[in-house]
């Protein structure tokens, strides 16, 4: 059953600041319709654990049986959240059109831009930016739509390629970069202010949609700003780029040496370490250092979660901890008009 019903969406139809009308659009296989699935779940229209799996907008048999979108199906969502101002909890309703990624049906993904005003650009971590990502970028920037970037398939670099959190760093900063330099390309004079993405103002995001987790850098500044006692729009500036935490002088310098220890940059240190240790220690089956870190972040898992093991456990554990769909709303409501 969904938690929200048909009168819930009929009254918020009238508060337009609450509606946000967005595709999703990326090259083809970089994970749309996956990564819809947690936003889907959050509202309860599928199962939390089934997300990733089912591809609830692949309505069509022979989409299910080729594993790929070629219509665009709509979705309309309903959530309740205290994502924009972390006090009173408002009612939005976001309109989702999920779009196909293959060239061949690239009209679809015109009429879905057509109408909506926002778009959540998807792209895939290993392959980074495609030809039709820059298509269906153009194609958006042409119909003066804004974009948000999300960075998908991280689990790969971690699991599969095994890469430490510095050239993962590297890795999202080349693909921020292609994505901007396309956007800058076509993007028209009239819109005002720049389209750019930028994760420190919380435009990207990062993460898993097979997995349904993801996070942006506001989600671990609001983590870490009672911490530092810093204020959450300048600790973000400071999780991104060259900046370093230095114990000794117990403060953020822009210098990668400390005497003779070369520091790591704030966005690994704080972010990619712990994302990527937990990880590995979950595959690995290091159960005591797992529920140890479990314990620290404040995951509560119940007694049946802890008989999981492998990805079944990681999937469980990170939906608690980084929920994809919470840094998405976080995202759409936030950035998108």
């Amino acid at each position: 059953m969904p938690n929200f019903t048909v009168d819930q969406i009929r009254e918020i139809m009238g508060k337009t600041d609450q509606i946000r009308n967005m595709s999703v659009i990326a090259h083809v296989d970089h994970g749309k319709s996956t990564l819809t699935d947690s936003l889907i779940a959050k509202a309860g229209i599928i199962a939390g654990d089934k997300a990733g799996d089912v591809r609830a907008t692949d309505t069509r048999a022979d989409e299910k049986e080729r594993g790929i979108t070629i219509k665009s199906t709509g979705v309309s969502l309903y959530f309740e959240t205290d994502i924009a101002d972390q006090k009173e909890v408002k009612p939005y309703l976001i309109n989702l059109i999920d779009s196909p990624g293959h060239v061949d049906f690239s009209t679809e993904v015109t009429a879905a831009l057509r109408v909506t005003d926002g778009a959540l650009v998807v792209v895939d971590y290993v392959e980074g930016v495609c030809v039709q990502t820059e298509t269906v970028l153009r194609q958006a920037l042409g119909e003066k739509i804004k974009p948000v970037l999300f960075i998908n398939k991280v689990d790969r670099g971690i699991l599969e390629l095994q890469v430490d959190g510095e050239t993962m760093y590297q890795n999202f900063q080349r693909v921020i970069e292609n994505a901007n330099v396309i956007i800058s390309t076509y993007e028209c004079d009239d819109m005002g202010e720049s389209q750019q993405v930028d994760p420190t103002n919380g435009s990207v995001a990062f993460g898993s949609a097979l997995f349904g987790w993801a996070f942006t850098l506001t989600r671990f500044a609001r983590v870490y700003s009672e911490k530092f006692k810093l204020d959450i729009l300048k600790l973000m500036q400071k999780l991104w780029g060259d900046n370093y935490f230095s114990p000794a002088k117990k403060a953020f310098v822009t210098d990668d040496m400390d005497g003779t220890t070369q520091l790591p940059r704030c966005f690994v240190q704080f972010i990619m370490k712990p994302v990527i240790t937990l990880c590995r220690n979950v595959m690995d089956g290091n159960y005591d250092i797992v529920w140890k870190m479990t314990e620290s972040l404040g995951i509560q898992l119940k007694h049946d979660e802890k008989q999981l093991t492998g990805k079944l456990l990681m999937k469980c554990i990170y939906q608690k901890w980084i929920n994809a769909a919470e840094a998405l709303l976080e995202m759409i409501v936030m950035k998108l008009p």
